[in-house]
């Protein structure tokens, strides 16, 4: 019976160091994926003044959203050898 709740105990202990290291590795895919969206979008303005900051920015976090929900597949930099 201890070697079951040891076993258990272990198991917990590992899924929460998969639950950090996948937030992490999730969390920084949707930066990149909303700052590349962001920056894509900013050459559609004439100049930096004309550019629709709301657009930009509304855009990006829907991306970044994005990214998080497709991360949920996988993520092949926590694939284990």
């Amino acid at each position: 019976m201890k070697k079951l709740s040891a076993m258990r105990r272990d198991l917990s202990l590992a899924n929460k160091r998969l639950d950090k290291k996948w937030w992490k590795a999730a969390g920084v895919r949707a930066v990149k994926t909303m700052a590349e969206t962001a920056v894509a979008l900013i050459p559609a303005a004439a100049t930096i003044t004309a550019v629709d900051w709301k657009t930009v920015i509304g855009t990006a976090v829907l991306a970044g959203v994005t990214s998080l929900l497709m991360s949920v597949k996988g993520l092949p930099e926590l694939k284990e050898n």
